[in-house]
């Protein structure tokens, strides 16, 4: 595990009159500013990687990414039946996103599937039955806010099928170090990258559990999935995308498939690991 330099810095905080100054790593992960040029970045990149793992035919799809992640429409579009699990009935799945850069997305190849949202918890499975869905999405760090993930991916494993798929979000051992350089947490911090399991106040008040890819692949393992690979979400810094996007908004998909090319080396210094694992 190597932190890069610029994912662990700590630039100052941003001042409402210079808004694409640097801000800090606990301020760019605290605050998912879907207006932010970083943010559009980063969601276009997980869209971007949602859309080339989705299988090619039409399945069913369990999302757990909670409802501030348009995964489901993205697989709905692509012709999948899709549960997405609600916290409440008061919450609502985010609308799909139509355009990208102002121009509509490419038709699909196949017609839309259903969407079904269902109030559930999303740390235990225990309304599904077995072997029910052909693939199960856990993005949006949804597995670091579970901190028993281990009972989390039992349960992803318990519904998929035979050969079905899962892709997970989880936040790293980059990201849990810059948070605790932040606090001042430096007694913690120098455990950090030895611990068995590293938990880290989040700047709201939760906690989040971090990751190493090691760690990450033996959890997977344990409960009997079979790794395909682990990435890291984003190798570009969110101040090299402040910097660079603002410029020229139609950078965009540049920078997103530059960062697709990057994300596939061996080099876990992302502060988010993206995994794909599948069910023997």
């Amino acid at each position: 595990m190597r932190p890069s330099a610029d994912s662990a810095s700590h630039p100052p905080a941003a001042s409402p009159t210079d808004p694409h100054r640097a801000r800090s790593t606990a301020a760019h992960f605290a605050t998912t500013d879907s207006l932010s040029a970083y943010w559009r970045f980063y969601w276009a990149v997980a869209d971007a990687q949602l859309a080339r793992w989705l299988p090619a035919e039409p399945g069913r799809v369990l999302d757990l990414s909670s409802p501030d992640f348009r995964g489901a429409q993205r697989a709905v579009a692509a012709g999948h039946d899709v549960v997405t699990l609600l916290p409440s009935t008061d919450v609502t799945v985010r609308p799909p996103l139509t355009l990208v850069n102002g121009h509509a997305r490419t038709p699909p190849r196949h017609a839309p599937g259903r969407l079904r949202p269902v109030v559930a918890d999303s740390t235990f499975l225990s309304s599904f039955a077995s072997d029910a869905f052909d693939s199960v999405v856990a993005d949006n760090r949804v597995l670091s806010r579970h901190l028993a993930t281990e009972a989390s991916l039992g349960e992803i494993a318990r519904v998929l099928r035979p050969g079905g798929r899962t892709l997970l979000c989880v936040d790293s051992v980059v990201l849990g170090m810059a948070l605790l350089a932040e606090q001042d947490c430096w007694p913690e911090l120098s455990h950090a990258p030895s611990a068995d399991v590293l938990l880290v106040p989040w700047p709201d008040g939760s906690i989040t559990r971090c990751f190493t890819a090691e760690q990450l692949a033996e959890l997977l393992t344990d409960v009997g999935l079979e790794l395909d690979w682990i990435r890291p979400r984003t190798v570009l810094s969110a101040s090299t995308v402040e910097m660079m996007l603002p410029r020229d908004p139609h950078m965009l998909a540049h920078l997103v498939e530059m960062e697709l090319k990057a994300a596939e080396s061996d080099d876990y210094v992302g502060v988010h690991l993206l995994a794909s694992a599948r069910k023997p």
